[in-house]
């Protein structure tokens, strides 16, 4: 008798610890999810929608200005594939050393709440490494 106990004691505890993981999974995939756009795509989503995002686009030549209150940068972000779209981006941190005009970048962050579509904040900037990087420019 004391066996038949055993196992259903085995199989409760199975059940709690994958109920638990279950658990963990889902809130993880919940709160920090995030969806990655295009600059044309955002601009044609309502602003509340824009809460948390990631962005990607090339930095646009005109409308960069380092902040004067601290680390960071304010700058136009384009469409790569249509640069008459833009969304203007502030960014408060160490900004890479490869960032300028004509690289393509990704910002995480989001639209001010309750605001109209304007200035994105911007959390993390990230930029893509130079071309002098790819395989194929390399010699030897």
């Amino acid at each position: 008798m004391s066996k038949k106990n055993g196992k259903s004691l085995y199989l409760v505890a199975l059940a709690l610890f994958l109920g638990g993981v279950g658990y963990l999974v889902f809130s993880g995939f919940s709160q920090n999810s995030v969806y990655f756009l295009n600059v044309s795509e955002a601009l044609a989503m309502p602003s509340d929608k824009l809460q948390s995002i990631r962005l990607f686009g090339t930095v646009a030549p005109e409308g960069i200005a380092r902040l004067d209150d601290g680390p960071g940068v304010r700058f136009l972000l384009e469409d790569k594939d249509s640069p008459g779209q833009t969304v203007r981006v502030m960014y408060r941190g160490a900004v890479p050393d490869t960032f300028k005009e004509g690289v393509e970048v990704i910002v995480e962050g989001g639209m001010p709440q309750g605001g109209t579509a304007g200035e994105f904040r911007a959390k993390t900037l990230m930029t893509k490494c130079p071309s002098k990087y790819e395989k194929e420019n390399r010699k030897g």
